[in-house]
């Protein structure tokens, strides 16, 4: 989750020459994030635009990736505390290049439309941090429920979703924990869930997301920043053995010289290498599971 020591250990980063001070100012245009991802190979290509989507409380403004043609397995993509924006909307396209229909969420869609957050903005900054937090503290595992059936029904009525085939969910940050929420409360149709840098998967309150393993039919990736895994280490041990347990497959990796943040590529620590691996790892999952 981020937070103030999370600021403090891309600071220390910063100062001990492990990110450049273009990587520590990140403000970076939409052009210029696109071209910094890679397409996919093979893609196809892709049509795109902002929707609404009909929700427990209220309408969310959403975004939409698709193969412009055929039907494909639905995605759920929950952006990081920062929220909806270009990185993710780019995200979104480009996994829909691989094949897959694509919602990019807004999750705080009961608070605030849109953006909440301007471009060159960074988290760093105690002015946006002010600014966000009310709009994260309105979250819950309840609302991640709802709002997650409320997609799911969307993306089953999509004229471009393949309903035959599993529904993925990914997740980001606080976010991450959504996607075993979601798998629990949906087995049916939730196939696979992938959590990148995600806070909170394993703790000791009663509503610890390890602890839903065994209501899972999903297989998972979790990928661990290097710097959560030194606060939390024996977080991704109670994951293990939860899913382990629960006959859950789950590939399950801290990736080395990370910080918290380090996959959307407007972060502060964006960490290329690992985060275009942590991808792979996503397309690999998604194959798999949503086949």
């Amino acid at each position: 989750m981020c937070d103030e020591e999370t600021v403090r250990d891309a600071e220390a980063a910063y100062r001990q020459g492990r990110l450049s001070r273009r990587e520590f100012g990140r403000g970076l245009s939409a052009t210029a994030l696109a071209a910094m991802l890679p397409a996919a190979a093979g893609a196809a290509d892709v049509e795109a635009g902002d929707v609404t989507v009909p929700m427990p409380d209220g309408e969310m403004d959403a975004f939409l990736a698709r193969p412009a043609t055929g039907r494909h397995p639905g995605v759920i993509l929950w952006p990081d505390i920062k929220g909806i924006r270009p990185a993710f909307r780019l995200m979104g396209k480009r996994l829909a290049a691989s094949g897959y229909t694509v919602v990019v969420v807004n999750p705080y869609y009961r608070t605030h439309r849109g953006e909440l957050i301007s471009e060159g903005e960074s988290f760093r900054d105690p002015v946006v941090r002010e600014r966000l937090m009310p709009h994260a503290r309105s979250l819950s595992p309840d609302t991640c429920v709802a709002d997650g059936g409320a997609l799911i029904e969307y993306l089953d009525a999509h004229p471009s979703v393949d309903v035959t085939r599993p529904i993925g969910v990914m997740g980001y940050c606080m976010t991450g924990s959504y996607t075993i929420r979601l798998a629990a409360a949906y087995p049916g149709r939730v196939g696979a869930g992938a959590s990148f840098h995600g806070g909170g998967l394993a703790t000791d309150a009663e509503d610890s997301p390890h602890r839903l393993a065994p209501g899972l039919r999903a297989g998972f990736l979790v990928a661990i920043a290097e710097n959560d895994d030194a606060k939390e280490p024996d977080a991704k041990r109670h994951l293990r053995e939860a899913f382990d347990a629960a006959d859950v497959e789950a590939e399950i990796e801290v990736y080395a010289g990370t910080l918290h943040g380090w996959c959307p590529p407007d972060s502060d620590v964006y960490n290329e290498a690992q985060a275009e691996r942590a991808w792979e790892r996503l397309l690999a999952l998604f194959e798999r599971e949503l086949a």
